[in-house]
């Protein structure tokens, strides 16, 4: 009985430690060629922030479900619509209103996705809001965030194209 009481710890150990040995998901994310071409009307400081919380996005989600350890995910930001006006667009145009003028928003990504296995595959997926009265919550980005999780969630469940 007293070898058995030593495993438990043991075991518990292990249980912990064995998760924490897998590789992590790699994310890169960088602008289509289109996108950077809206640069300048979106904001450096916005579009840079868009990439970086995709990459995020990504990353965390695929960490939390355990999914695509140890992958390289390229992703290409195609296509970004804000829901409200970005601060540049703001400066650029006084008679915008920060708080009532809305608009239909999401995102466009493309890339590829190298498993573990170094199996290559394609990634698409976009997702806008359909009309004004579909856009939700009052963030400048909400839709394009919108679209980062259902692609995260997508890649976990192993969907990478969907157009």
């Amino acid at each position: 009985m007293r070898k058995l009481t030593f495993f438990a710890p043991l075991a518990a150990v292990l249980a912990i430690a064995v998760p924490a040995l897998a590789e992590p998901v790699t994310v890169t994310v960088t602008l289509g060629p289109d996108l950077q071409d809206q640069v300048e009307t979106l904001g450096q400081r916005d579009v840079t922030e868009q990439t970086d919380r995709l990459a995020q996005v990504v990353a965390r989600t695929l960490a939390d479900r355990r999914a695509l350890d140890g992958a390289r995910i390229e992703l290409i930001l195609t296509d970004l619509k804000p829901n409200r006006p970005t601060f540049q667009q703001l400066v650029d145009r006084p008679g915008l209103d920060g708080f009532r003028s809305i608009s239909v928003g999401g995102a466009a990504i493309e890339g590829q996705i190298t498993t573990a296995d170094g199996a290559v595959r394609p990634i698409r997926y976009d997702w806008y809001s359909n009309s004004i009265e579909d856009v939700r919550g009052f963030a400048t980005w909400q839709d394009a965030d919108h679209a980062y999780r259902r692609l995260a969630v997508n890649l976990a469940a192993g969907r990478y194209t969907s157009r």
